[in-house]
């Protein structure tokens, strides 16, 4: 994105969307000036605390200081790139959420981001108001179900999950899911009952105001899930998709 689209798209008289009243610290990792201030002061207008690093090293340092609720971290940075900082912050801490900005659309970059263990992206251009609305979905859950999801689970081959801690262990392992899979799975085994659409994940867990956009975020996310849970990956029996339908969870 070029400064001029930068100061357009972040000076917009979009209404502020509505946020978690709890305040939360949300780092902005964005080396074009112009953009990063824009956006930390939409961050701070709709009610988040905001800071801004300008390249991979000083953001990596920071996102790992453990001051931070998320972290909206740009593809394409000076030092190490987003994919490195991104890697070098999931070796320590796999609960911080993580949204990637990017100017590159291919889907092999976007599934690097992924199972690198981002939470969510954003192509470039995008408007200040959507992406407080997505940094504002990372902290709700919205599954619309009043009792709680189960906190551990014993799937087959002895393996078993931990939503509370975002732990898989299996053949003495442990695998950490993302906040995003955590989610994910929350919501499949609170909604076992029924096929899940891809429109009900974007809309409920993403919370995205239009559940039809154009994305593979969703199948992405499932192939790693998969990956975590179950016993064989690449004959699904847990997370099983309904074609043409969605996915269902058979524990």
């Amino acid at each position: 994105m070029t400064t001029t689209q930068n100061t357009r798209t972040m000076n917009t008289n979009e209404t502020t969307p509505e946020v978690p009243s709890d305040k939360k610290r949300i780092l902005v990792v964005e080396d074009e000036r112009t953009l990063a201030m824009g956006i930390r002061d939409a961050l701070v207008h709709a009610g988040f605390d905001s800071e801004v690093a300008y390249d991979g090293d000083s953001g990596l340092e920071l996102a790992s200081s453990g001051h931070f609720d998320l972290v909206v971290l740009d593809l394409m940075l000076p030092g190490r790139n987003g994919l490195e900082v991104l890697k070098g912050l999931r070796k320590h801490d796999h609960k911080i959420r993580v949204l990637m900005l990017t100017a590159l659309s291919e889907e092999s970059h976007i599934l690097q981001c992924f199972e690198a263990g981002a939470d969510d992206y954003m192509s470039k251009p995008f408007s200040p108001r959507e992406l407080v609305a997505r940094i504002g979905a990372q902290f709700r859950r919205s599954t619309g179900e009043p009792d709680a999801a189960p906190i551990s689970l014993d799937l087959p081959e002895g393996i078993s999950v931990d939503l509370a801690r975002l732990e898989v262990r299996r053949d003495g392992e442990v695998l950490l899911l993302t906040p995003r899979e955590g989610d994910i799975l929350e919501y499949l085994i609170k909604h076992h009952d029924k096929v899940v659409t891809r429109e009900d994940l974007l809309r409920d867990v993403w919370q995205y105001r239009n559940p039809n956009v154009a994305t593979r975020t969703v199948d992405i996310h499932i192939v790693g899930l998969r990956r975590k849970v179950e016993p064989d990956p690449a004959t699904p029996t847990l997370i099983q998709t309904v074609r043409g339908k969605g996915y269902r969870w058979y524990a």
